[in-house]
């Protein structure tokens, strides 16, 4: 059985490597291009302000690489007391590698089963200290689909744990670390994934930008015959408005994508 990983280039070879390792025909085949975002200045004030966080949200391992990208040297973990929060176990294993003391990263439990803000709000709230701001690091999404300046300069996502932060009185910042674009395939990407359309492959996907970006890489392709597992109900919802015929949910963890590429066998 052919997977295809569509993670990120960055993302994509762990998933790959470990797929392989279980005998499938793993193959990368990004559907979103993840570049440092250009302006550095908002992430050095951001980083000059950092004990002033009571928290640091990543959305992301893209933004937890980004934003580290810029740390000063000079930065001390010893007496260090704002926490990071992270949404899933990839962005948590990135802040562990960015050398965040585990003492400090809250974030879902992976055996609980979901993976998104509401999980993590859930894990966090209890210790949310109202007046006590928060920093947001996500990314933005480039390309002429995208001229919304307001998006442009706060990052692009869902904001619903901004709002929750806030109905407690707590203040919310934005930076953006971090760039995503549709990728730009030649033809014979474009062929493979046509095939894989139909060949009974099995499309993994990770956000419903990647799904969005598959529209847009293949405007024209009929996905009823397709197969796909998600790693949200969100992103389901998006690969079934797309088409595709056979849509599976699965944790974003090895033996749960497993357990559905065993089930689809």
């Amino acid at each position: 059985m052919r997977v295809l990983i569509t993670r990120p280039a960055s993302d994509a070879p762990v998933w790959v490597a470990a797929l392989q390792q279980a005998g499938y025909d793993a193959q990368a085949m990004a559907l979103i291009d993840i570049a440092p975002a250009p302006e550095v200045e908002p992430i050095e004030r951001a980083w000059s302000r950092w004990g002033q966080w009571q928290a640091v949200m990543f959305v992301s391992a893209p933004a937890v690489r980004c934003f580290f990208a810029r740390q000063p040297q000079s930065h001390a973990w010893r007496d260090d007391h704002t926490r990071c929060w992270a949404t899933g176990p990839g962005t948590h294993k990135a802040l562990l590698k960015a050398g965040v003391p585990p003492r400090l990263i809250d974030s879902p439990n992976e055996q609980g089963g979901q993976f998104d803000s509401e999980a993590l709000w859930q894990e966090v709230h209890p210790q949310v200290a109202s007046g006590q701001p928060v920093l947001i690091v996500r990314g933005r999404d480039v390309g002429p689909q995208n001229l919304n300046p307001d998006a442009d300069a706060t990052g692009f996502g869902r904001d619903w744990l901004a709002q929750q932060l806030q109905s407690v009185q707590v203040p919310v910042h934005f930076v953006v670390a971090y760039q995503r674009q549709a990728p730009v395939w030649s033809q014979a990407q474009r062929s493979q994934a046509a095939l894989a359309a139909t060949d009974g492959s099995v499309w993994c996907l990770s956000s419903s930008q990647a799904v969005a970006n598959l529209q847009r890489c293949l405007p024209a392709q009929d996905w009823s015959s397709s197969r796909c597992i998600v790693t949200h109900a969100r992103i389901g919802q998006a690969a079934q408005a797309l088409g595709f015929g056979q849509v599976l949910v699965a944790r974003p963890v090895l033996a749960d994508v497993l357990a559905s590429l065993e089930s689809l066998a």
